[in-house]
């Protein structure tokens, strides 16, 4: 989740709320042999300075039309260093139920620029003819930053293209039936824009695009969204507090390449792998994929159950990375005894270059100001949003939910997640952390909103994470321990790889008890009739 704060003194303590080219010098479209295979950052928010309790807008975004017929074609930007002829990805990846994403990726780092060949093999498990494809484009929200070269469907011009915002429509010459695959393939360039920070009153920090040290990558390439036999592709708007994309799982091989004579270092979200003298990062069954680079990276690993756990930091602050570190580890082996297996090889912790942060599969930020202010023990924010994060390697990785309908899926449970972790592994701080990162804020709301109803950040952050906690707390004692357990486990392994729902969460909790709910719900949630 995102987390926005500021800082104030308060007694004792210090608080944080809150190669050869086309003609316009990009990679040609990649020629791929073999079949394809089969198959939703979220945040934790802090409060910002002289929060508005108000409804929040809806942000404002600049629209980039494509022209329906020809494709464009991009005017040719001049670079210091040719980029390399791309080279065909192997079909390295899994079978799953899920799209396929393989990309050959130059990057310009020193000059803020990425050129781009990727392809999306996506079969039809809908169950319904599609006549359309949905993909979220986010870069393409900022004008300047997206530009799109070519764009076939199975080696054929689709009958029509629209991108706007965030979404590119694509109009099919021919239906896909169920069952059946169809290969998009697309060339683009990526102008980075600088990470803003602003107002977080108004808009919050971009994690995406570059800073002095530092090139983040999120939420970069085209995605296809999910779909919903009801109500059709799902691509929510994007709101100024909390997420608001669905990743269905999906499998990923990325070439990266670097133009530079100096590269950076790579921290990401999937393993790098040599294929044929490529570097090849492979992440399968993953949800979304992400990359910082930064040639002022100091780092420190460890390896749990056959997983490297890496924390990747800035000079001088050794002790805050080692701390990232060891509370990521900690945490790793609490939750994986709780709610089943992580199930990729790397997971990496990343300090980032802003004062927000934000969980990817395999990979997640930390704001800056946390390690700033680490003071060598667990009782401040380094430890409780590193292990936050962690817990959505589960809630958010493992088992994926609409983030925009029902944040409350994965929110509520990872701020519980952090009780759990201090509960196993610090039990004495177990009061501290109730009264510093949950109660001393004076929570209420239903926890059951989609983040457009919240009322604002404030509200959003008291009912989603705080009051979330206070409903997994409530439920355990009401339940037992030995149920609760239970489920949390089974509705983990039930919903793994899934995109769950509150429907979901519910089946399954009631498969584990046989009490009555209805008090407890009416507390917690809007619509109690569950």
């Amino acid at each position: 989740m995102r987390k926005f704060f500021i800082i104030f003194l308060h007694s004792s303590f210090i608080f944080l709320i809150g190669t050869s080219c086309t003609p316009q010098n990009l990679p040609a479209i990649i020629a791929l042999t073999g079949t394809p295979t089969e198959s939703n950052p979220s945040q934790t928010p802090f409060v910002p300075a002289s929060p508005s309790n108000g409804p929040t807008p809806t942000p404002s975004l600049t629209p980039v039309n494509l022209p329906e017929s020809p494709l464009p074609t991009l005017t040719p930007i001049p670079s210091e260093t040719a980029a390399p002829s791309p080279t065909p990805i192997p079909p390295a990846l899994s079978n799953v139920e899920g799209p396929q994403y393989l990309l050959d990726v130059t990057v310009h780092y020193d000059a803020h620029r990425l050129d781009v060949t990727q392809q999306i093999s996506y079969t039809n498990d809908t169950g319904q003819k599609l006549d359309t494809f949905i993909l979220a484009i986010v870069p393409n929200q900022t004008s300047g930053v997206f530009e799109l070269g070519q764009l076939t469907i199975d080696d054929k011009t689709p009958a029509k293209l629209n991108l706007t915002g965030q979404k590119l429509e694509i109009n099919l010459t021919k239906p896909l039936a169920p069952g059946g695959t169809a290969i998009i393939k697309m060339n683009y360039r990526i102008n980075l824009p600088a990470a803003m920070q602003g107002d977080p009153n108004i808009v919050r920090p971009a994690i995406f695009g570059y800073t002095s040290r530092q090139t983040n990558l999120t939420d970069w390439y085209p995605m296809i969204v999910p779909y919903n036999p009801e109500t059709g592709w799902v691509l929510p708007t994007p709101w100024l507090f909390g997420e608001h994309l669905v990743y269905p799982r999906a499998d990923f091989d990325i070439i990266l390449r670097f133009s530079d004579a100096i590269p950076p270092t790579v921290a990401s979200s999937g393993a790098p792998q040599i294929i044929d003298s490529l570097t090849h990062y492979i992440l399968e069954n993953g949800r979304a994929f992400a990359f910082s680079f930064s040639r002022d990276y100091q780092t420190a690993s460890a390896e749990v159950e056959g997983v490297t756990i890496t924390s990747y930091y800035f000079p001088i602050l050794n002790n805050s990375g080692q701390a990232a570190l060891d509370d990521t580890v900690k945490a790793y082996k609490t939750y994986s005894g709780m709610f089943g297996p992580y199930h990729h090889k790397t997971l990496s912790v990343v300090q980032g270059d802003f004062n927000d942060g934000m969980e990817f599969d395999g990979l997640y930020f930390l704001s800056n100001a946390f390690y700033n202010l680490y003071d060598g023990t667990q009782k401040n924010y380094l430890a409780v949003v590193a292990v936050h994060e962690t817990c959505h390697q589960w809630w958010f990785g493992r088992v994926a939910s609409d983030q925009a309908a029902e944040p409350w899926l994965d929110e509520s449970i990872a701020t519980y997640c952090e009780k759990l972790f201090y509960e196993n592994n610090y039990p004495d701080l177990v009061p501290w952390w109730w009264s510093y990162r949950i109660d001393f804020y004076q929570p209420s709301g239903y926890i059951d909103l989609p983040v457009d109803e919240t009322g604002g950040f404030t509200p959003y952050m008291n009912a989603i994470y705080r009051m979330g906690a206070h409903f997994y707390e409530d439920l355990r004692i009401f339940i037992g321990d030995d149920a609760f357990f239970t489920f949390l486990l089974d509705y983990s392994t039930q919903m793994d790889g899934k995109i769950a729902s509150s429907d979901d969460f519910f089946r399954i909790l009631r498969s584990h008890t046989d009490k009555d709910l209805s008090p407890l719900l009416a507390d917690y949630f809007k619509n109690p009739n569950r």
